[in-house]
């Protein structure tokens, strides 16, 4: 019997040495008494030989925090009252929200579905991550100061946060295999950034006892272990940069704490693989969204700001590839500065814009960088005021701001295309879509080979924001409101489904492999080819030709063949008189400027569509087995400048249809010319006097007669040969689509 209490005592013993082993437990919380004994030695023995009180380590952490977080909690009544005067507007969003919360939710909510709001209706699984992540209880903590600092704001707070410590206790929380998981990285990250947030807001209260900021201090430090313990290995997404954004500051701000090096290090380690993983070559995160990209500045921003508050050195890697994120927001803007909507953008569902100055005032502040001081408004965004220093602000009251240099672009391995006229207000620029990601297409939408411009001003061709909840969602995500190609009644995305969760969010099972043939710019014009394999299901092979002729329209060519008959289409985003349809279709806006769709080949009919207050038209040619649909996207600034309807031949800018100097024995031919340049599609042969090109088969090219050269540029979808006549260079030259050769004319 003694034996075997001994046993039990040394049992006993070492389970009892393997929890102090473990320096901060991840699925407990510490006792505020209890919290010094997790301190490292080193931070001990400063307070000396005397036992670290509950007052003392209170009072050390608030030193600390004054330090070392975004803002010193001491200065922040005038830096809110600095916040009321510089954002009048958002009281009431904050007040809003707040009562939003309050109105919904109790202060000691349950966790776990299924539960009711307070009005008796069921929390779907939307809400509850909402809930999770904490959003509106920063709202809450605002006003509370708003109002005057009534303390039941603020005890609300403290009895949401014991509300998940008691369900953590009692294993009364959603998990991540239920699809909702309260303590999954993306919700447990975004709570941490509110929680300190509201944290170093409430510092100086005295409604904030000692006990309260170290059970919140005790609370951080089980999310971070629980972080740290469920994040061993990297994991593709945008989840886990957020969770570990929050492990990272927490191993800034409370480095205090045994273990919190082991955070820092892991959590640094895996940033730095999602940075080289995740963010391509070109300088695009990976997602290929505006709303992704951005997101993960702020992920990036967060620890990065800290690091430097408290010294700790932060690689050239990082640094490099961070500054990278805001470079490329300044080579896809729009020259109004924002920037075009790419797939899953939510911030403002059916907007067809994204604003990304905000973003890039960020990146001005961080990098001082003239081209996105360009971008920079002479304020941060209201919710990023209390994480830059006061020093950075008083950059914002004179900012050196450049032109950027960037003309058309391309993000080659994340698969978007820019064809830009310039950064005047009335410029034009286009985006062109053919890229997927292989490892994470979730937030992609069904717009492969899709095209977004603007011109005037004006996004004559949109794209639209979306937002998970809404339950048209699966049905903005796909092509047919995109500015794309399709065969009958075939969509890009295939089986669509929503995520386990039942946040609204989904994702398609399947989506076209995109292949870009061709991107070549020169003085004359800007060329992509790109085409998808979309359609082989239905045995249809596809390809489009986007040719930006500077600075005048482009033209959009999709290639449709196939053995069997179908009905092909072209959608184009935007509200259009049909009066001469099919074969023009004309959007205009309130300055009178618009864009004229002009098919150059005779369409069927016409069609036109809408949701949510966006419409389309669905050009068809019906019953063909081959078809090309060649269509010129016309800017006008105003009406005299509009394709003239009247006239049998149209003015496009100085282009004429048909009337080149060269001649051919085609038929199916066309051609459009100005100032000794043409552009040819499906032509063999051509002649001028005694020059003579003949081609190996019917092709698209671009032809320029300048200062005693011939140039020659394939627009053409495949590799063609080409055969002059009547220059000193004789012989067969292979051209690849895009690729120019230019010939001396004999004197």
């Amino acid at each position: 019997m003694k034996i075997l209490k001994c046993f039990a005592l040394l049992v006993l013993f070492g389970i009892n040495q393997t929890i102090w082993s473990q320096e901060i437990p991840s699925n407990a919380i510490i006792p505020n008494d209890q919290l010094s004994s997790y301190l490292k030695e080193e931070i001990k023995n400063s307070f000396g030989d005397k036992t670290v009180s509950k007052t003392d380590l209170a009072k050390y952490f608030r030193t600390k925090f004054s330090e070392r977080y975004f803002f010193d909690w001491q200065t922040f009544d005038s830096r809110f009252n600095n916040y009321k005067l510089i954002y009048p507007e958002v009281e009431s969003s904050h007040t809003e929200r707040a009562l939003d919360h309050i109105s919904k939710f109790q202060d000691s909510t349950s966790w776990k579905l299924p539960f009711n709001y307070l009005n008796g209706e069921p929390v779907n699984a939307y809400a509850l991550r909402h809930l999770a992540r904490q959003h509106k209880m920063l709202d809450i903590a605002f006003y509370y100061n708003y109002q005057n600092k009534s303390p039941e704001y603020l005890n609300y707070f403290k009895n949401q946060l014991k509300s998940l410590n008691h369900a953590l206790h009692t294993n009364a929380f959603e998990t991540i295999e239920d699809g909702n998981g309260v303590y999954e990285a993306f919700r447990s990250g975004y709570r941490i950034l509110n929680w300190l947030n509201i944290h170093n807001m409430f510092l100086g209260e005295s409604n904030y006892s000692d006990e309260d900021q170290l059970l919140t201090i005790a609370t951080l430090l089980q999310h971070g272990s629980d972080l740290y313990a469920k994040n061993e290995a990297f994991v593709s997404g945008n989840h886990q940069t957020r969770g570990m954004s929050a492990l990272a500051m927490l191993s800034i701000l409370l480095r205090d704490f045994k273990g919190t090096d082991k955070w820092f290090e892991r959590s640094m380690s895996l940033l730095e693989a999602h940075l080289e993983k995740e963010i391509n070559d070109d300088g695009f995160q990976f997602e290929r969204t505006v709303h992704y990209h951005m997101s993960d500045i702020d992920n990036y921003y967060y620890v990065y700001q800290l690091a430097k508050n408290s010294d700790i050195k932060v690689n050239g890697f990082w640094e490099s590839k961070l500054k990278s994120l805001f470079t490329t927001l300044t080579k896809i803007a729009y020259p109004d500065k924002s920037a075009p909507v790419l797939s899953d953008d939510t911030n403002e569902p059916w907007a067809e814009k994204m604003d990304i100055s905000g973003a890039l005032t960020l990146g001005y502040l961080l990098f001082e960088d003239p081209e996105m001081g360009y971008f920079a408004n002479n304020f941060v965004e209201p919710k990023m005021f209390w994480y830059v220093s006061a020093s950075q602000l008083k950059l914002l009251d004179n900012i050196n701001a450049k032109e950027p240099e960037v003309q058309s672009f391309s993000f080659p391995t994340t698969g978007y295309f820019i064809m830009r006229e310039g950064w005047k207000p009335k410029d034009k620029v286009m985006v062109i879509s053919n890229g997927l990601d292989d490892e994470k297409p979730d937030h992609q939408h069904g717009d492969m080979l899709g095209i977004q411009a603007m011109a005037n001003g004006h996004t004559i061709l949109p794209n639209y924001q979306v937002r998970y909840s809404l339950k048209d969602y699966g049905f903005f995500k796909n092509s047919l409101v995109k500015n794309v190609a399709l065969v009958d009644n075939e969509l890009q995305g295939k089986a669509y489904t929503s995520n386990q969760g039942g946040s609204g969010f989904g994702k398609f099972k399947s989506l076209p492999q995109p292949k870009t043939i061709a991107w070549n710019n020169n003085n004359d014009l800007d060329l992509y080819i790109g085409s998808h394999d979309g359609f082989e299901n239905v045995g249809v092979n596809y390809s489009r030709q986007v040719i930006y002729l500077k600075d005048d329209f482009w033209i959009i060519k999709d290639n449709f063949n196939s053995e069997k008959p179908h009905t092909y289409k072209q959608i184009w985003q935007g509200h259009y008189s049909l009066e001469e349809a099919p074969n023009l279709l004309r959007s205009s806006f309130f300055d009178g400027s618009g864009c004229d769709i002009y098919q150059l080949i005779s369409t069927d009919s016409v069609s036109t569509s809408g949701r949510r207050g966006k419409q389309w038209a669905t050009v068809s040619k019906n019953n063909q087995t081959n078809f090309n649909f060649i269509s010129v996207v016309f800017p006008f600034v105003k009406f005299d400048d509009r394709i003239d309807e009247d006239k049998s031949s149209p003015n496009l800018k100085g282009w004429e249809l048909n009337k080149s100097n060269w001649t051919t024995d085609s038929t199916l031919s066309l051609s459009l010319t100005k100032d000794g340049k043409s552009v040819f599609f499906s032509v063999k042969n051509l002649k001028f006097k005694e020059l003579k090109i003949s081609f190996s088969e019917a092709a698209d090219v671009f032809l320029k007669l300048e200062n005693s050269k011939l140039y020659i540029q394939s627009l053409n979808t495949k590799p063609i040969q080409a055969e002059v006549l009547g220059f000193n260079n004789k012989g067969k030259t292979l051209l690849a689509p895009g690729n120019e050769i230019s010939f001396i004319i004999k004197k």
